[in-house]
């Protein structure tokens, strides 16, 4: 059993007192923004229920949103655009992402010491530490994780109902086979990254919205 608390108390142990979690939603799909988030948590602070949101229900992540808003000293989330992206790259997009989180919650609190979910930050006057699957082994880069993943996915849900033939509403604007057979059919609009090879062998084709 992974214990979640276990950076997060070393470096309290350390002297460290304000540790932000960094994490982000949306790498691998094909349309619309990546989201990041930052969370910081109270000394001590312990909830079993807070996990990587990827092994977490839909319904779990929307509960603990808002416990997870409630309960944090300081929170921050960032939206970079599907046009950014193009224009940067995804990996720039989301340092430049969690970047822009932290900053976002270090305007409420003194964060002093920064866990990512596997990314580097050299910008920053405070110590970095990115975990290979963070996510999964660090309470605050989970709640990170859920407030990005919850943020995003809203965000899908609003692109549907305005795009309802794409059925984003089911795979949340991921590559999945169904979602490939949609484009083709239905074409690329604005939202879309143009520099991921799937879109742009659609573009190739000239089938836009």
């Amino acid at each position: 059993m992974i214990n979640m608390y276990e950076y997060e108390e070393k470096l309290y142990s350390e002297g460290y007192k304000y540790i932000g979690g960094c994490d982000e939603a949306g790498r691998g799909p094909l349309v619309g923004p990546v989201v990041c988030a930052c969370v910081v948590f109270p000394k001590g602070y312990k909830n079993d229920l807070i996990n990587d949101s990827k092994k977490i229900t839909e319904k779990k992540r929307e509960a603990l949103f808002d416990v997870i808003i409630n309960d944090a000293l300081a929170y921050g989330i960032s939206v970079i655009s599907a046009k950014e992206i193009d224009e940067i790259n995804i990996l720039e997009a989301s340092r430049k992402g969690m970047t822009l989180a932290y900053k976002e919650a270090n305007e409420k609190i003194n964060i002093d010491y920064l866990l990512t979910d596997a990314m580097k930050i050299s910008t920053l006057d405070i110590p970095v530490m990115d975990i290979i699957k963070g996510d999964a082994k660090s309470i605050s880069i989970a709640a990170a994780s859920i407030l990005a993943k919850v943020t995003r996915d809203r965000i899908l849900y609003d692109l549907d109902k305005k795009y309802p033939e794409y059925d984003f509403k089911s795979h949340k604007g991921y590559p999945t086979k169904k979602h490939l057979e949609l484009l083709e059919k239905y074409g690329v609009f604005d939202e879309y990254r143009k520099t991921y090879k799937p879109v742009k062998n659609i573009i190739d084709k000239g089938i836009f919205r």
